[in-house]
């Protein structure tokens, strides 16, 4: 599935991306209201069907009546795939322009952001090496792919976590059926137009408004809520249980962390992950940066700056 309309420029599609707690939400409702928009999610977290609080997942009563696409695709014992996003995500944006509406995708999910909106090409899977891969990590430790990884592909291997299982073996897999390393991703060039809009917040701003989250979602029923998804299945899963907040919480619940312990860490993560998103998007010189929603009055000021930027995406001839 490609972004092009048969026999026309399809409309820019529009991009709300950026660290976690920089008010992605609000604007692109913000801007779907004055656009007649539609929202494409982009946080691979909010594929998950009952992780609500944890993942900042807005109500529908939040998302006022605007159609919302990609929330709650996968239960949580299954594996996101970006591949499989993709295809889907450009399948509801052709559908979304069909009705002569506007796409907006959201999120912080960088990957994920490329995979749809760039010209990226998955290389494919051999079900026998990537057993043999698994088998190694599960008698040998992930380390020693690690370590395989750091001597082929540097780069990759200063990405992955040591104990991230799944992408170290995906990793090592496109090395052996391709000979080309995981981090010479495609080069940045959309598949069609597209406008890339991140929402900048100063850290020491950001961090402060992310403790304030934790301490939100926690009153809210947070640890309820991983409660509950760990009776269906969640330390089952391959993404989701190691998902800020989740994967936390669930030591909580195993006892190796008290309550305050848990929380504390929920925020040191949650920082962390804000900071590597900031990273990924900060070298791609298409990104257009406004300043972030300082608070909820400012939502219209920054939907504002969004959507001059818009217009200019819009003015400007894109690729057929």
């Amino acid at each position: 599935m490609t972004l092009e309309r048969d026999g026309a420029h399809a409309p820019a599609v529009i991009a709300i991306v950026g660290a976690t707690a920089t008010g992605k939400s609000a604007v692109s409702l913000a801007l779907a209201d004055s656009l007649d928009g539609e929202v494409v999610n982009a946080d691979a977290m909010q594929f998950y069907r009952g992780m609500d609080i944890g993942t900042a997942k807005l109500t529908p009563a939040e998302r006022r009546g605007i159609p919302h696409h990609q929330l709650d695709t996968l239960d949580v014992r299954q594996d996101a795939s970006v591949a499989r996003f993709q295809e889907q995500a450009r399948s509801d944006i052709a559908a979304i322009h069909a009705r002569g509406r506007r796409a907006i995708v959201v999120g912080g999910s960088g990957l994920y952001l490329r995979a749809l909106l760039d010209r990226f090409d998955f290389p494919g899977t051999d079900p026998e090496l990537r057993a043999h891969l698994e088998a190694r990590a599960a008698s040998e430790g992930p380390g020693v792919l690690h370590r395989e990884l750091a001597a082929l592909d540097p780069t990759a291997a200063a990405k992955i976590p040591v104990q991230n299982v799944k992408r170290l073996v995906r990793a090592l897999e496109i090395i052996r059926l391709t000979g080309s390393t995981q981090s010479s991703l495609p080069r940045h060039e959309y598949a069609a137009p597209a406008v890339q809009i991140a929402l900048e917040l100063p850290y020491e701003v950001l961090d402060a408004r992310i403790a304030h989250r934790v301490e939100t979602m926690w009153d809210a029923g947070l640890v309820d809520e991983v409660r509950g998804l760990e009776g269906r299945g969640l330390r089952d899963g391959v993404t989701a249980r190691r998902a800020v907040g989740y994967a936390e919480t669930l030591r909580l619940l195993a006892g190796e962390l008290d309550e305050d312990e848990a929380r504390a860490l929920v925020a040191q993560n949650t920082r962390r992950l804000a900071r590597r998103q900031h990273t990924w998007f900060r070298p791609d010189p298409r990104v257009r940066w406004i300043a972030a929603p300082a608070d909820h009055g400012d939502v219209p000021r920054a939907a504002r700056d969004a959507a001059a930027l818009v217009s200019e995406a819009d003015a400007t001839p894109g690729p057929p």
